[in-house]
């Protein structure tokens, strides 16, 4: 989970992406003002991501912490988060919040053609993408794990990542494909599928393509 310089993350959740949005074909403004989007915060960008994925505000800092402190309950440097305290939770954070929900990540092999992935059965996704770290306005070489949320909203796919300003409306599942393709053509992105429990069980999120 990157850190965004002070001040950019003012909005924590809000619905809506009235200034300036790209719109999809077809979806009206009043439909984007349903979409809930929280702004990067610290190094809180799997909270983030959870969130924007879910469409409420299910987690926080606290929550998160919690969770490393029950992965981790004989550590005195927890392996799940930053040492500085200020986020950056691993895969394992996130998994354990989806499971306490009754939900389930499931790893998407990218060895598989995009057209197995049974869209209308994932909730939504998550990614975790390599992103430049910036000092102010100055980007620097290094590259730290950043998540990042897709989630369908009437109908509409979003790419809801938390350094966005407003959600980007990728549109319909041939939309969500073509960005996958371009994030795991990077070769260092991977790709968590947000199902149900029984989705998980049942496998129903792969298809024949």
């Amino acid at each position: 989970g990157d850190a965004e310089a002070p001040g950019s993350g003012e909005r924590r959740g809000r619905r809506g992406a009235k200034d300036g949005m790209s719109q999809a074909p077809g979806v009206q403004p009043n439909q984007q003002s349903s979409v809930y989007h929280e702004r990067q915060r610290l190094e809180l960008c799997a909270v983030h991501a959870l969130n924007n994925v879910l469409q409420q505000q299910l987690f926080n800092q606290e929550a998160a912490d919690e969770i490393c402190k029950r992965l981790a309950p004989d550590s005195r440097l927890n392996p799940h988060r930053s040492l500085l305290g200020t986020g950056n939770y691993d895969v394992n954070v996130i998994m354990a919040a989806l499971q306490g929900l009754g939900l389930a990540a499931v790893w998407w092999d990218r060895r598989r053609p995009l057209s197995q992935l049974a869209l209308p059965q994932v909730l939504g996704l998550i990614l975790n993408l390599p992103s430049p770290v910036s000092l102010g306005l100055l980007s620097l070489p290094l590259r730290r794990r950043h998540w990042v949320a897709l989630r369908q909203v009437n109908g509409v796919y979003y790419n809801l990542d938390s350094k966005l300003r407003v959600p980007e409306t990728l549109g319909d599942e041939d939309g969500v494909r073509a960005f996958l393709e371009a994030a795991l053509a990077q070769g260092l992105c991977e790709v968590l599928l947000v199902v149900t429990k029984e989705v998980e069980e049942k496998g129903c999120w792969l298809q024949a393509g």
